[in-house]
């Protein structure tokens, strides 16, 4: 007999073995390969598909089975091999998972007993090299090396980490913590874990591949052929649980996971952060050279079962392996829930029933994806079980339907729909398995669809939780010193990139900070918001030094359409005040100087204009000592005096004397000295608003409506500050001061033509 060809292709990761395994399949009539996950078999099926008639390839994995009738090609996740196929080609992918804990007796027997009738291919680390030339057959080599050079970069903190870099976690738990402090600090990153589905997981990759985010959080599913546009890969940790204790990852798992990084001829770096513990440099050595120990036992467990009875099968299963590089592997969950219910006495088993047997035996081999409850699993294991084994049993219809409803929805958090999910791979798992439910095609579909739906529900949840958009399209812009798109709205909303980080309200940018925001994410809003926005700002300003579109009010603001741009601050007396610039720290200190000196001139022509027989009067040039007491008393009680107040002031001023003040517009009253011009609405609500900013009191009282002439006294009225406003109390009525002087006049008039009909 001929014996049959085997070629190994090994070396470290990224170095195309698993392309060359595709390719080598397709060049044959027929073939198949394992693959380590049920994503990564995924993945390269639709590689495959695109490559040739769909028709021809089938994909097999425990929970989807995409089988047309004419298939040759078969690409599968190693549990889900069909083992009774003739095929040319049959290939392994990481063979050297045959030394994994939990499923290294998997494919420890494709190793042993898989063969393609023309050439079989095992692809992997070279760690393996030994145990295959123990193999019989011609066996040929293909050492594969890297392209280029890995390198240990040492400790970073996760802040200092570099872009496109990949850090390893090795619980959910960790995933999660770590995720969460990138996207506070970096902006976000995509999160890859073998349990996600493959819907999630190509999502989530789709993702950092896209350059949406700088940064992703892993599990050491990332090792195991999954290849990504990666720099540099960190772990957080060195220690995982294999099932049965925590333990530190061996040198070959460290450079697995290290070795994604770098593709074809770019470098990689690996390194640690967080807490890991430390490499030590003899180890560095051996990993930046791909140098691993042999391995030299692989985990083994019999697949040759004697079902005729539970005693034969337990004993068949503890059989020892026969070669010295075999070891036993230690109980396997599939085991642990066989004893469970052998042991139980369940009724429903025949222990000396052939087919009771191999049926409960396979329906211990549904997967616990759940992992979080034993009990349910069991549970899960006894029900179908009870169905199949009732004569042409099939689990029902109605228990399908019962079991989907209550998974069938989306609402709720990362780790309640991650669950949902792992039940409903569950369902999809038996689904598949040929004559196990009633109407199968209807529920692989039923469950395909639930698991779409929910994966894209967690891909959202995901990105909603871990990905602050906007912080990683600027921190990334920022370093690689993109130009960035800028749109201002009409509403002011301002986005970069299509992200929305503040409001412009006139000259000012209002940053969207969050609750939680870091200095970091604050200083690149700043960063990006200068480059982008200042020109805007600087526009803004040069619109209103040319247009003099603006308006004082009486809140003591500038406001140019609707915004504040300068509040007023008392200055040296009331018509000089200071002006404080309400504008972005952005713009530098020679325009804002320019600025300022522009409204503080702006504002001095307003008072020249609006309040001139004030500023007249401030200013009036004479030597003459009686004009100049009344002038400043005039002055300093903004424009309107009580007579009675400086009577010993007027009983000193010649006519010729009055009469210069006259002409600059004071009126000499029979209660009241005033300037009447000030009177006027518009120059009422500017000195209102000076004399208020000066003396810093009265800022709740307002000008009385402009218009009348009377008003009925209200406890909340200043008689101080009605007179600054133009009205007098009299009696239970404030009057305006020109009108009681009206009054005064008309009265004085009818008493004089009285006394002239008394005369008469």
């Amino acid at each position: 007999m001929q014996k049959k060809m085997i070629t190994a292709v090994l070396g470290p990761t990224n170095t195309g073995k698993t392309f060359q395994a595709i390719e080598t399949m397709l060049s044959f009539d027929s073939g198949m390969i394992g693959f380590p996950l049920r994503l990564l078999a995924r993945e390269v099926y639709d590689k495959v598909i695109e490559k040739i008639n769909p028709k021809k390839v089938a994909l097999i994995t425990g929970e989807e089975k995409i089988i047309p009738s004419d298939a040759k090609y078969f690409l599968c996740t190693v549990e889900s091999m069909p083992i009774d196929k003739n095929l040319d080609f049959v290939g392994i992918d990481e063979i050297q998972m045959c030394f994994d804990h939990e499923r290294g007796h998997i494919f420890t027997d494709r190793l042993l007993n898989l063969r393609g009738e023309k050439l079989t291919m095992f692809m992997g680390s070279d760690t393996i090299k030994n145990i295959i030339l123990k193999l019989e057959g011609d066996i040929e080599f293909i050492a594969k090396e890297r392209l280029s050079k890995l390198i240990y970069t040492g400790h970073k903190k996760i802040s200092r980490i570099e872009r496109k870099s990949a850090i390893i976690a090795f619980s959910t738990e960790e995933v999660y913590a770590i995720a969460e402090l990138i996207r506070r600090q970096k902006g976000g990153a995509a999160i890859v874990m073998g349990s996600l589905s493959p819907k999630t997981r190509n999502a989530q990759v789709d993702l950092y591949q896209s350059g949406d985010v700088d940064y992703l959080v892993a599990t050491d599913a990332i090792g195991m052929g999954i290849n990504m546009d990666l720099d540099n890969i960190y772990f957080s940790n060195l220690k995982k649980f294999d099932g049965k204790k925590l333990r530190r990852l061996n040198l070959s798992e460290i450079g697995q996971i290290a070795g994604r990084a770098g593709r074809y001829l770019n470098d990689g770096s690996f390194g640690i952060t967080g807490n890991s513990g430390d490499i030590g440099s003899e180890e560095i050595e051996l990993i930046e050279n791909h140098k691993f120990d042999e391995i030299r036992t692989l985990y083994w467990r019999n697949s040759k079962l004697n079902f005729s009875s539970s005693l034969n099968l337990l004993k068949s299963l503890d059989e020892k392996p026969k070669y010295d590089w075999l070891r036993r592997i230690h109980e396997c969950e599939d085991e642990k829930v066989l004893k469970y219910f052998l042991k139980e006495n369940n009724t429903q088993i025949d222990k000396n029933n052939e087919n009771q047997l191999k049926l409960l035996w396979e329906c211990c081999q549904i997967p616990d994806f759940v992992k979080k409850n034993y009990g349910h699993h069991l549970e899960v294991v006894n029900k179908v079980f009870g169905f199949l084994n009732k004569k042409g049993g099939k689990v029902t219809n109605q228990y399908m339907k019962k079991q989907l409803l209550q998974l069938d929805k989306l609402e709720g958090n990362v780790d309640s729909i991650s669950n949902r999910i792992a039940n409903v791979r569950t369902w999809s798992y038996v689904s598949n398995k040929v004559n196990w439910v009633e109407n199968q095609d209807y529920w692989i579909e039923r469950t395909k669809n639930i698991e779409d739906k929910l994966s894209d529900r967690l891909h959202e949840e995901l990105t909603k939780s871990f990905i602050d958009k906007r912080a990683s399209v600027l921190a990334r812009g920022l370093k690689q010193d993109i130009n960035f798109k800028t749109e201002i709205l009409d509403n002011g909303k301002v986005l970069i990139n299509n992200q929305f980080i503040g409001q412009l309200n006139g000259l000012k940018l209002e940053l969207d900070l969050k609750v939680d925001a870091l200095d970091t994410d604050i200083k690149s809003l700043k960063k990006a918001a200068k480059q982008n926005i200042e020109p805007e700002i600087l526009n803004r300003i040069r619109q209103i030094e040319e247009t003099s579109l603006i308006e004082l009010n009486d809140d003591f603001k500038i406001y140019w359409k609707n915004f504040p741009v300068a509040k007023l601050s008392p200055g040296k007396d009331y018509l000089n005040p200071e002006i404080n610039l309400i504008i972005d720290d952005m713009i530098d200190g020679s325009d804002k100087s320019y600025f300022c000196k522009f409204l503080k001139d702006w504002v001095s022509k307003k008072i020249n204009s609006e309040l001139k027989s004030l500023t007249d009067l401030k200013n009036i040039n004479t030597r003459n000592t009686s004009i100049r007491a009344l002038a400043y008393q005039l002055y300093e009680n903004n424009g309107v005096v009580k007579r009675e107040n400086v009577k010993d002031f007027l009983k000193k001023l010649a006519q010729e004397e009055r009469k210069i003040l006259r002409n600059l517009g004071v009126k000499f009253g029979r209660y009241h000295i005033f300037l009447f011009k000030l009177f006027k609405p518009s120059a009422v609500s500017l000195r209102i608003a000076l004399w208020k900013n000066f003396h810093q009191k009265y800022f709740d009282l307002k000008p009385p409506t402009f218009g009348l002439n009377f008003l009925y006294e209200k406890k909340d009225y200043s008689k101080d500050f009605m007179l600054l406003c133009g009205f007098e109390k009299f009696d239970n009525f404030f009057v305006r001061i020109d009108i009681l002087e009206r009054l005064f006049m008309k009265i004085m008039n009818l008493r004089n033509e009285n006394e002239k009909e008394k005369r008469n």
